[in-house]
């Protein structure tokens, strides 16, 4: 007799109190379902049930091997069911939170790729610079730029979020363009409102140099930045993928190109039990194909 239906039988005559009720709940015989428990118990060699004409009692064994079994069949339930699962192709709605920039810059044209492998999805995208809380929000996914907290939610890394620092050629063939990063504290930098950050890093082969910086422009948000940079009023250091468009076009002049500017790691992060969704392990996989390290 196969072991896992003889525990289905045995977990369903502890639950309703008789074999004949597991017999009926199991769709087999009565005489089916004391075969069943006999070969368990024979091949424990152990008493599982005390039985008499009018009742039945687990023994203390039989209780132990009850929860077990019910484990067992959880589990084996529910690997089933992520088979199946694991089949099916991605659909439905998928409500996930990125940094704005990232969103807006990095995100979106990645997005059409994205739904148009998987025509049944569906993507709500909340793009904001504070952390969310995955589970109060209703968000399936975040990315996250950063180092990570200890947390239950798992993450997978993705290409480092990498920075640029430029100025628009208005402002250089006024101010002149710095030729080593102690340069930088005699220039109008523009900076991120409330600035927490006076010192900007640059590193080479020779080392890292952290400059002060100061200017009369602070603003709380990068897109904002970038457009004052095109105006004249500054040095700006903002990510790479805000930046690189207007430095192709001759709009803004990158400064410092052999120095390594300071980069921050970014990942996607999700809850353990939501991976099992199609929808989330494509999209995840997609991130991390198309924003991987080079």
């Amino acid at each position: 007799m196969d072991l896992l239906d003889s525990m289905k039988v045995y977990v369903a005559a502890a639950e309703k109190g008789s074999l004949s009720a597991a017999a009926t709940a199991c769709g087999i015989s009565a005489t089916m379902a004391g075969n069943h428990l006999r070969t368990l118990e024979k091949r424990l060699g152990m008493r599982l049930l005390n039985r008499t004409t009018r009742r039945q009692h687990l023994t203390a064994f039989g209780e132990d091997y009850y929860l077990r079994c019910k484990e067992i069949l959880r589990l084996v339930a529910e690997t089933d069911a992520q088979a199946q699962q694991m089949q099916l192709a991605p659909a439905g709605q998928l409500r996930i939170s990125a940094p704005v920039t990232f969103g807006t810059e990095a995100l979106m044209p990645a997005l059409r790729d994205y739904l148009d492998r998987y025509p049944d999805v569906s993507v709500d995208v909340a793009l904001c610079d504070r952390v969310v809380d995955l589970v109060e929000e209703g968000f399936e996914a975040a990315i996250r730029i950063g180092q990570l907290p200890d947390s239950a939610l798992i993450a997978k890394p993705l290409a480092p979020y990498r920075m640029m620092m430029c100025a628009s050629p208005d402002y250089l063939a006024r101010r002149g363009t710095p030729a080593v990063p102690e340069d930088l504290s005699r220039h109008e930098c523009l900076s991120f409102a409330p600035s927490v950050l006076a010192h900007w890093r640059l590193s080479d082969q020779d080392g890292t140099s952290r400059v002060p910086i100061s200017g009369r422009l602070q603003v709380n948000h990068g897109q904002a930045l970038r457009v004052a940079a095109l105006h004249g009023l500054g040095i700006v250091l903002q990510p790479a993928i805000l930046l690189q468009a207007d430095v192709r076009d001759g709009r803004l002049v990158r400064l410092f190109p052999e120095h390594e500017l300071a980069s921050r790691p970014m990942s996607v992060v999700y809850l353990p039990d939501r991976y099992r969704s199609p929808k989330l392990r494509s999209f995840v996989d997609f991130l991390t194909e198309r924003f991987q390290e080079n």
